[in-house]
């Protein structure tokens, strides 16, 4: 329960205000995929998971493994 607590962001807010949005107007609407898409849009902040602001998605790069290229001519 403390890890749900910890490192809250704007960013994190933010997704988990969409979310919950999301979910309302799925059901305004009663849209079974909405309110299920809106569940998991809310889910994803509270639990700390996806992309989000702490770039836990992107790659790592190396400026020093980018100067070394190798080619082979193609006859």
């Amino acid at each position: 329960m403390r890890s749900l607590l910890k490192n809250w962001n704007i960013s994190r807010f933010l997704r988990l205000a969409i979310g919950i949005a999301v979910v309302v107007q799925g059901i305004l609407v009663t849209d079974w995929m909405l309110i299920t898409l809106g569940g998991l849009f809310s889910l994803m902040p509270l639990m700390n998971i996806g992309c989000g602001a702490g770039g836990t998605c992107s790659t790592r790069y190396s400026p020093k493994d980018s100067d070394h290229f190798t080619y082979k001519e193609i006859k």
